[in-house]
């Protein structure tokens, strides 16, 4: 227990004390015309006040990853607290801030023109695709997850002829995305969310609330627990899979494409630090809780992994044992809507994002409805169609896929800071372990190269070495001061 309230206490002094001087390190300019009250469209820059952004924002980036990833993160043993501590704080909400911060800089635009700027044509260009791809892959996973977990919920009240239960809630979720990407942001989104978050909230602090009444056995963190305790842990190495594995609790380059997306919604650059860089926090407060839960509620990660195997590592039939079990039927009611709302709430951005992506690199404006139903269709006509892939190589591609994404945006963010004259430090160093991390994962992972660890591991450092180098040479060529 003590160290999970240490982690506990870190993240929120990591807001209050790194945060400020993330945001002083940045410069904001309290003066500035924000998108929102400068380009103003009803429908995507609406100005909306702080606290329904914070809430939109926290919801948008907090999917599956919290609580599924940090579940299956918590299966390698307690090192999974000191990444999603060490990881909020110094890596994903700098990650979050300056992909915010950044868009609202220019005009709200989506995140692959924001690299565009900073990295140039090629990586712009390539952004361009490979958001879009995620955005598809997280949209489909948003979609699978919650369906999944209400099948289950439902299977046995429900039923059809001709349509499968699971069926139906696919539909069911694929029209709500569908309504949520064409209609403007304080229509539904904006609305609904703030009810979504309360419930959110009232989950994980259920969740907390019961560990400490009953005295949960939550393993601490030492020099006998701070290796790999998996089960397989040749399979599955510490280094570099619980680094993929808790993504959206740590890092996630998901959020890079979430958050332009409330960049047009504030109002004054000061919300920045509280809205991108808090959401963040809170989102590693969720995944902290439901890592402490799950090892705890079997006994530890032996027995968390002997579950798991049994259940076929299925995250939702633990999240539905450990509320139903700990929080009785009423709150274990609330904390599994909890968590459907969590996917489902980042699922229907996902595909916003991707509208916003498409719209932004084509300069098709997005205020006459038919031009949002142009872009909209082929994109859930796409995603229908990955929905009948397996879900656990969707999963796998989607963790690597969003890692690497994160990883651009923290160069990017490097590249910022050196053509302001400022040290860059704050987003170099989470970038250079983020390559080293994303490198070795391709070439060991089976859904990779499938090479050794003799060679993956020195592949990763070289490759993050070579980036560095790279950055720095580059970073000397940009001579002027962008606005």
């Amino acid at each position: 227990m003590i160290t999970f309230i240490l982690s506990l206490f870190a993240l929120i002094a990591g807001y209050f004390v790194y945060g400020r001087l993330v945001e002083k390190w940045f410069g904001i300019d309290e003066t500035a015309e924000t998108p929102a009250q400068k380009m103003a469209d009803g429908v995507d820059y609406v100005v909306m006040p702080e606290w329904r952004i914070f809430m939109v924002q926290f919801l948008n980036i907090a999917g599956l990853g919290p609580i599924f990833g940090a579940i299956l993160g918590a299966m390698y043993g307690p090192a999974a607290f000191l990444w999603i501590v060490f990881g909020s704080i110094f890596a994903g909400a700098v990650h979050d801030y300056f992909s915010g911060m950044l868009s609202c800089r220019h005009n709200g635009i989506s995140i692959p023109e924001v690299v565009g700027i900073y990295l140039g044509n090629g990586f712009k260009q390539f952004m361009r695709a490979f958001s879009v791809i995620l955005l598809l892959l997280v949209g489909v996973v948003f979609i699978l997850g919650p369906a999944k977990i209400l099948t289950g919920l439902t299977g046995e009240f429900i039923s059809f002829k001709t349509l499968a239960v699971d069926d139906f809630w696919l539909i069911l979720i694929f029209a709500y995305y569908i309504l949520a990407t064409l209609l403007p942001i304080d229509k539904i989104i904006g609305k609904i969310y703030p009810l979504f978050g309360a419930v959110l909230l009232i989950m994980a602090s259920g969740l907390m609330v019961a560990m400490f009444v009953l005295k949960a056995p939550i393993p601490e963190l030492t020099l006998q627990t701070l290796h790999n305790l998996h089960s397989e842990p040749g399979k599955y190495p510490l280094y570099p899979l619980l680094f993929i594995t808790i993504a959206c609790g740590a890092i996630s380059g998901f959020h890079a494409t979430q958050s332009p997306m409330m960049a047009r919604c504030i109002s004054n650059e000061r919300q920045g630090r509280r809205i991108f860089y808090g959401a963040m926090i809170a989102e590693g407060i969720i995944a902290l809780i439901w890592a402490a839960a799950a090892m705890s509620f079997f006994g530890g990660p032996e027995g968390l992994n002997n579950a798991m195997a049994e259940h076929g590592n299925n995250a939702a039939w633990a999240v539905k044992e450990i509320c139903n079990s700990w929080m009785g039927k009423v709150g274990g009611a609330l904390a599994i809507l909890g968590v459907v709302a969590c996917p489902i709430t980042s699922g229907d951005t996902a595909f916003r994002s991707a509208r916003l992506i498409i719209a932004d690199f084509a300069k098709f404006s997005q205020k006459p409805i038919i031009h949002r139903l142009i872009i909209t269709l082929p994109l859930f006509i796409a995603a229908w169609g990955i929905t009948r892939m397996n879900f656990g190589v969707i999963w796998r591609y989607f963790g690597f896929s969003n890692q690497a994404l994160a990883t651009i945006v923290l160069w990017m963010s490097g590249m910022y800071m050196i053509q302001r004259g400022k040290s860059h430090w704050i987003a170099t160093l989470p970038a250079i372990f983020m390559t080293a991390v994303c490198t070795t994962y391709i070439l060991i992972a089976p859904e990779g190269f499938n090479l050794s660890t003799a060679i993956g591991y020195p592949a990763g450092l070289i490759a993050a070495l070579a980036a560095l180098i790279l950055f720095l040479k580059k970073g000397k060529t940009h001579a002027k001061t962008i606005l």
